[in-house]
C-alpha cells in the first residue's frame, strides 16, 4: 500500500508514438506537475547533444537532478508525469525505484503504436519543431526503436495500454 496518494505517470513508446502529447493531456488530467526530458536537455545541454552517445551521458546526468525531485514531489503528495522514455527495461527499474522510494502510486502508460504512424508523426514533428524536438530521420528511428523492450507485467509496473491503429 502506498504511503503517498500521488501517483507517478510514467511513459513507453518508440519515437513519434506520442508520448509528450500524452504527457501533457495527463498533466492536466491529473493536475500533475510535467517534467519533460526533452524540454531539459534541450535548455541545459542542447547544443552539446549531436550523437545518440551524447544524449545518453545527458540524459544520466540530468537524472541525477531529476530523481530527487521527483522522489520529493511524489513524497509531499504531488503527482508527477515524467516524460522520459519508459522503453527498456533498465529504465522502468529507474522510475520504479523513484515511486518506491516516495512511498506512492505509479501507472506505465504503454503507447503501442505501428513504426509507419510513429515516422508520419516524426515527420510531421520534424517540420513543426517544438521546444524539445529533435530531428530524426527514419535511420535514427530504426537505431533508437533497437533498444526499445515493450512492457511486461512482471516487471512489476501496473501498465495502462494505448493502442493505436
Amino acid at each position: 500500500m502506498s504511503s503517498s496518494p500521488a501517483c507517478l505517470h510514467l511513459l513507453c513508446g518508440k519515437a513519434g508514438a506520442g508520448k509528450s502529447t500524452l504527457a501533457t493531456v495527463l498533466a492536466q488530467t491529473h493536475r500533475a506537475i510535467l517534467i519533460s526530458e526533452d524540454i531539459w536537455l534541450t535548455r541545459l545541454f542542447g547544443d552539446q547533444i549531436k550523437t545518440f552517445d551524447d544524449y545518453r551521458v545527458y540524459s544520466q546526468r540530468a537524472r541525477t537532478v531529476v530523481g530527487p525531485l521527483v522522489v520529493d514531489l511524489l513524497a509531499a503528495g504531488q503527482n508527477v508525469v515524467l516524460d522520459y522514455p519508459a522503453n527498456t527495461r533498465v529504465s522502468r527499474a529507474w522510475f520504479r525505484s523513484l515511486h518506491e522510494a516516495a512511498g506512492a502510486d505509479h501507472v506505465l502508460h504503454y503507447l503501442d503504436v505501428p513504426d509507419p504512424t510513429c515516422l508520419q508523426r516524426i515527420a510531421k514533428r520534424n517540420g513543426e519543431r517544438p521546444e524539445g524536438s529533435y530531428q530524426l530521420t527514419e535511420a535514427d528511428f530504426n537505431h533508437v526503436s533497437s533498444f526499445f523492450e515493450a512492457p511486461d507485467p512482471a516487471e512489476g509496473c501496473r501498465i495502462q495500454v494505448h493502442a493505436t491503429a
